[in-house]
This record gives structure tokens, C-alpha cells and sequence, in this order.
């Protein structure tokens, strides 16, 4: 697996997303004709109920030119229904244009029942549909009781027996119900998009507010330190005092250095990562490319004993997993994230496993960015296992960063710890008596 690029939404640049996948996700926006035709044949397959007309036109229990014109209607029809997709995601489309094919539909469903007979009653439960995607707001339901009531109306009318009516109607109004729904989980997972471009819009402002703060604190009194030694530079050199002056002229450059580092240390925390802004990040990238994200909550959480460096190091990893797992992870629909300690034979350490389950690493070699990687956690004392997952399917990252010891010396393990400390006690007493620094003995033996 080879890092080669951030993760890209799938609807930025325009085609498919990562691997070639499909992207048309409930509603993501078309903005390329090869996002409109997945749309399209997606949309085609609820084509297949309009067999019930078709077979009536292929029993020949019409005339050569009624089954002529009711081809052509259906024609129509089929066209008309898949044009609302075109001018829906069209914008250049008035909002009363987009009515136009919908009034077509209905008026097709209605003259093909009066004068074909009640297979084309189907035609209804696709204007119901149509209707609740088309009109806005509260007019879709308006729009879909209306249909059914249109649909009832030709039924009865028509003289269609109950049995058809029932079994027509009933998917009539409920499809035109559930579109409706799906209508409102589509607004929804949109809201819930930009709800969190904003959230991380904001967390974005206020750490540039937070860097704003400290540099101000920082150079704000780094620099009237400098003014005012230098006023007195000048007033030390006006009076001849050269030795003085050249002190102080040593007291400015130890401030400007030492300012200089603050400065550094400032702009390199605002620049690490952190494990939450990496886990919201992954979320997002993991979501667009339709990947299940399974994650430890505990990651959001301080872990104690986790070092500033260390956390940012996992940072830079987590990165680095959903990098691959987007752009390389073929197949995969599901990424786990897991943040653990283990005991190793050097210490204890933190342990952050991503596995995905896709098609797994193959014959590749390790790319530059798990490289790099590698070099990060060798720099903080951690080191990279990355291979096939369990079975040999998938892709699996474990990065392993050393754990500092707590305030108290205590490991995980406490209790082990406590017998150790209550042997080293029971034996202190001797060892103390007997020996001393220098290896003295009580008695001057050596």
C-alpha cells in the first residue's frame, strides 16, 4: 500500500471515487455525466414493473394501431420518468419545467387505463413516486394522496376489479410514501454533512484563534522586553558605559532566541495532529467512500501516559491507515479502529490497530507513506507491524508507541507492581543493613 495523496471526497473532482467505485450515494450531488448515467441506471431498474403494459401490448388482444400507440405511450412514458432525474439535478432547469414531464406521466397513466385496459394502472405507482420526489416540501404528500385518489378514480371508473385495485393501489401510495421518507433521510445526511464541515470549520477558526492568543502572548512580551532594553542600549552607549550596553545587547539576543523557540514550539503544536481531529477526518473520508467506520470511543479520551509526541505520532498513523484503506482498500466496506495497550518486553505500550476488510495488500511492497510512518515511530522509540489481517483478507496497521511511566511508577498490571514493591520491602531492611553506598559494610568490609 503506497500513500500517494489526501483522501478526496468523492463528489470534488467530479468522476468516481477511489478505485474506480461508484459514488452516487443518496443525495450526493451529479456533477459529471458518468455520476448521472450510474443515477440513471440505477433508477432503470424500477423499469422492470412496466412489464405488465408491455405483456398486455405482446397479447395481441389490441388492434395493430392501438398496440402502436400505446408502444409510443409507454415510450413517452419511460422517457418522461427518466428525464425528472436529468432536470432534477439539473440547475439550469425553472422549477415549473420540472412540473411538466410529472403532468405528462399522469396524463399518459390515465388515457392508457381508460383505453387499454387496467395493466396500465401501473403507470400510476410510478407518477406517485415521481410526484413525491418532484414537488417540494409538504406538496410531495399532497402530490402522492392525490395520485392514489387519481388512481382510485380511473380504477373504479374503468370498471377494474377489486382484486387489481388493491393490489395496485396499495404499492401506489405506499412507494410514493416511502420515497417521501427517503427524501427526508437524503435532507438529513445532507444537514449531517454540512453540520460537520462546519463543526470542523469551527474547530479550524479556533485553533487559528488559539495560535492568534499564544504567539500575541508570547511576542508581545518577548518584543517589549527587546524595545525597552534597547532604549537603554542606546542611553548606555550615549553615556560611554560600553560595557553595560554590550551586556545588554547580550540580554536582546538571548530574548530574540529564546522567542524564536517559543515561536517554533507554538507553530509546531498547532501544526501535529490529534487523534480526535484525525478520528472526525477518517470518519468523513471513510463515509464518502461508503466504508462502515468501527471505532474505539476511547481514542477521543486522554490516555494517561500517552506522551504529546506519542499522541501525535498515532495521529499521523491513523492518517496514514485511512489513506490506504480509501485509495487501496478494494472491496472493503468496513474499517475498524482500536486503541489498546500491551505489554511488550521492553515496556508498555499504546497500540493503535486498523484493519479494514478488503481485498488486503497483495504482492506490493510498502509504499513511501507507510515508510515515513515507520521513521516517525522509530523517532518516539515505536516501531510499524503492517500486513494481511486475519485469514489473509483485508489490511491491518498496528502502530505501537511507548508509554510513559504514571506520577505513582504504577504499570497496568497494579498488582504485580504492589507484590514486587512489598518483596523489595521485605528485603529492603537487610539489603540497607548490609550495604551502603561504596560498598561498605557495617563492620568497614569491603
Amino acid at each position: 500500500m503506497q500513500n500517494t495523496a489526501p483522501a478526496r471526497h468523492p463528489d470534488q473532482d467530479g468522476e468516481d471515487g477511489p478505485d474506480g467505485r461508484w459514488t452516487t450515494y443518496p443525495g450526493a450531488p451529479v456533477d459529471t455525466r458518468r455520476q448521472l448515467l450510474a443515477k440513471l441506471a440505477w433508477t432503470s431498474i424500477w423499469a422492470l414493473y412496466l412489464a405488465y403494459p408491455v405483456q398486455d401490448l405482446t397479447t395481441g388482444q389490441h388492434s395493430p394501431a392501438a398496440s402502436a400507440a400505446g408502444g409510443v405511450a409507454l415510450a413517452a412514458f419511460l422517457a418522461c420518468y427518466l428525464s425528472l432525474i436529468v432536470i432534477r439535478n439539473h440547475p439550469g432547469f425553472r422549477q415549473a419545467r420540472r412540473y411538466l414531464p410529472l403532468a405528462l406521466m399522469a396524463a399518459i397513466a390515465v388515457a392508457t387505463s381508460y383505453t387499454l385496459g387496467e395493466a396500465w394502472l401501473t403507470l400510476f405507482t410510478y407518477t406517485s413516486v415521481c410526484a413525491s420526489v418532484i414537488l417540494p416540501g409538504r406538496y410531495g404528500l399532497v402530490g402522492v394522496l392525490a395520485t392514489t385518489g387519481l388512481f382510485a378514480v380511473v380504477g373504479l371508473t374503468s370498471r377494474a376489479d377489486a382484486e387489481t385495485l388493491v393490489s395496485i393501489g396499495l404499492p401506489c401510495l405506499m412507494a410514493g410514501l416511502a420515497m417521501l421518507a427517503m427524501q427526508r433521510l437524503v435532507a438529513t445526511m445532507r444537514e449531517l454533512r454540512e453540520a460537520r464541515a462546519a463543526v470542523a470549520h469551527l474547530a479550524a477558526s479556533e485553533e487559528r484563534l488559539r495560535l492568534a492568543r499564544d504567539l500575541h502572548d508570547l511576542l508581545g512580551h518577548s518584543l517589549s522586553l527587546i524595545a525597552i532594553k534597547g532604549e537603554l542600549t542606546g542611553r548606555l552607549m550615549d553615556a560611554g558605559k560600553t560595557d553595560a550596553a554590550r551586556a545588554q545587547v547580550a540580554d536582546i539576543e538571548q530574548v530574540a532566541r529564546q522567542s524564536l523557540a517559543d515561536v517554533r514550539s507554538a507553530v509546531s503544536g498547532f501544526r501535529r495532529p490529534t487523534l480526535p481531529v484525525e478520528l472526525a477526518a477518517a470518519r468523513t473520508a471513510l463515509s464518502a467512500s461508503q466504508i462502515t467506520l468501527d471505532a474505539d470511543p476511547r481514542l477521543a479520551e486522554d490516555r494517561p501516559g500517552l506522551g504529546t509526541e506519542e499522541s501525535g505520532v498515532l495521529a499521523w498513523a491513523l492518517r496514514e491507515a485511512v489513506t490506504n484503506v480509501v485509495r487501496h482498500g478494494a472491496g472493503a466496506t468496513r474499517c475498524t479502529v482500536h486503541l489498546d495497550e500491551a505489554w511488550e518486553e521492553d515496556g508498555r505500550y499504546a497500540v493503535l490497530e486498523v484493519v479494514d476488510n478488503g481485498a488486503g495488500p497483495g504482492k506490493s511492497g510498502a509504499g513511501n507513506g507507510l515508510s515515513g510512518l515507520g521513521e516517525r515511530l522509530e523517532q518516539v522509540g515505536g516501531r510499524l507491524d503492517a500486513g494481511p489481517a486475519d485469514r489473509g483478507r483485508g489490511f491491518r496497521l498496528r502502530a505501537l508507541v511507548p508509554l510513559r511511566p504514571g506520577p505513582s511508577g504504577e504499570r497496568a498490571d497494579g498488582e504485580r507492581v504492589d507484590a514486587e514493591r512489598s518483596d523489595g520491602e521485605r528485603h529492603g531492611g537487610e539489603r540497607s543493613d548490609r550495604e551502603r553506598p561504596g560498598g561498605e559494610r557495617p563492620d568497614g568490609e569491603r
